[in-house]
């Protein structure tokens, strides 16, 4: 069977044999940041610390990943995307490896941070696929990464509590370490060996993502929306298991940690809302996606008591913000096709913040409120988004011709 290839200006292929391998990719470097959630009484118990401390350890994560977005995703504006992501790999085996041997909690955090730093590597991977991809596919493309970060989501989380029973925690880190291994032996072969086109210096380049949210009006529109739907998410996300270790219900943690698996729909949509971005453009597939989400919303505010029904709305819930996510990022991405990762980095630590003020927001939440005001306030938030959408007139459609640098530079500044 002939694979299309997907091929940038200067004549390097990506086939989708290689865009198939970058999902895999980014889900593996993602799910790097989750094995050992559903672990963490394990965790404490073998280390002789408290339940407080391991967490704490845990929240390293986070911190690392934001500070990866900032530092090491632009690096594929300047350097072969096969030598930074190899690189990026080959760390955060070295980093796993070392996790699975710490001794202390205060240990295990600093590794923590830095293989949450390493994780961003999925980030990576879509601002390869966006300066890669030709104009007419690239939210095509985007969409099949998109669907692999968003497995490594869900996976991260399964995966490591379904290991950590076989093999302990130790075991579990070291498997993801040699996987990462693998992948950055892999990446050396198959992801392109062009260098990048940046012409701005990396310090200087640090110092300007700031600054691009005030000269880029496709980037600051998008990453206000995309950081109010992702506090949403977050808050359902983080509330739900409060919610559900309560009475009426107070279910078991691994009877919560099974409802992860609504998560499924999200990245089949992910796969899917790419090929619809391409064809009618971001507007349309951001505003079906935010109205899915907050008619799931909805439900799921008076039906958590029917679990089927739950669950058919927590997966349509993620389906749409999936949706969404993939039709607002590649607008992004077209912001700059020849350097896109800086956009990238501009645009995901703003969506990241969003995210972790909905995780610390939707737990506490569910004590203040209760789960269905709760809910409201994450539809709320989600409105915002999409009147902002509906208001403003252009999202930054990809289905139109790509933009040159330069071109970009010129429309887009103000």
């Amino acid at each position: 069977m002939k694979t299309d290839p997907i091929q940038d200006d200067r004549g390097t292929t990506l086939r989708m044999p290689a865009v198939c391998f970058m999902a895999l990719a980014a889900a593996f470097g993602t799910a790097s940041i989750y094995p050992l959630q559903p672990a963490i009484g394990e965790v404490a118990g073998s280390l002789h610390a408290s339940l407080a401390a391991v967490g704490m350890a845990l929240a390293c994560g986070p911190f690392g990943y934001l500070a990866g977005l900032a530092l090491l995703v632009p690096l594929v504006d300047r350097f072969a995307p096969r030598t930074v992501v190899s690189a990026q790999f080959g760390a955060l085996a070295v980093t796993l490896a070392v996790s699975s041997v710490a001794g202390s909690a205060w240990l295990l955090g600093l590794v923590v941070g830095l293989i949450g730093a390493g994780s961003s590597v999925g980030a990576q991977l879509s601002s390869v696929a966006g300066r890669f991809a030709e104009p007419q596919r690239q939210a095509t493309v985007l969409g099949v990464v998109t669907a692999g970060i968003s497995a490594g989501i869900l996976a991260g989380r399964i995966v490591g509590g379904w290991l950590t029973d076989l093999i302990s925690w130790r075991g579990t880190l070291f498997a993801f370490a040699v996987a990462c291994a693998a992948i950055a032996v892999t990446s050396r072969f198959v992801l392109p060996t062009v260098t990048g086109s940046a012409t701005m210096g990396y310090l200087a380049t640090l110092r300007g993502l700031p600054g691009l949210h005030t000269r880029y009006r496709t980037l600051r529109l998008a990453a206000g929306r995309g950081a109010l739907w992702f506090f949403a998410f977050c808050t359902i996300w983080a509330g739900l298991p409060v919610a559900l270790s309560q009475p009426p219900f107070s279910y078991s943690p691994e009877r919560i940690g099974m409802y992860a698996f609504a998560g499924l729909l999200g990245v089949v949509a992910t796969r899917i809302s790419g090929v619809w971005t391409d064809r009618v453009g971001a507007r349309r597939v951001i505003t079906s996606g935010l109205v899915l989400a907050i008619a799931a919303a909805a439900v799921l505010s008076v039906f958590l008591s029917n679990t089927v029904v739950t669950l058919i709305c927590l997966g349509l819930f993620d389906a749409g913000l999936f949706a969404a996510q993939v039709a607002n990022q590649s607008a992004v991405l077209a912001i700059d096709p020849a350097a896109p990762a800086r956009f990238n980095s501009a645009y995901m630590i703003v969506y990241f913040i969003g995210g972790s003020l909905g995780t610390a927001f939707g737990a506490a939440a569910v004590g203040w409120f209760g789960w269905p005001t709760t809910t409201a306030l994450a539809a709320m938030a989600i409105a915002i988004a999409m009147a902002i959408t509906l208001t403003t007139s252009r999202t930054g459609s990809t289905h139109r011709p790509a933009p040159t640098s330069t071109e970009s530079e010129k429309a887009r500044v103000g």
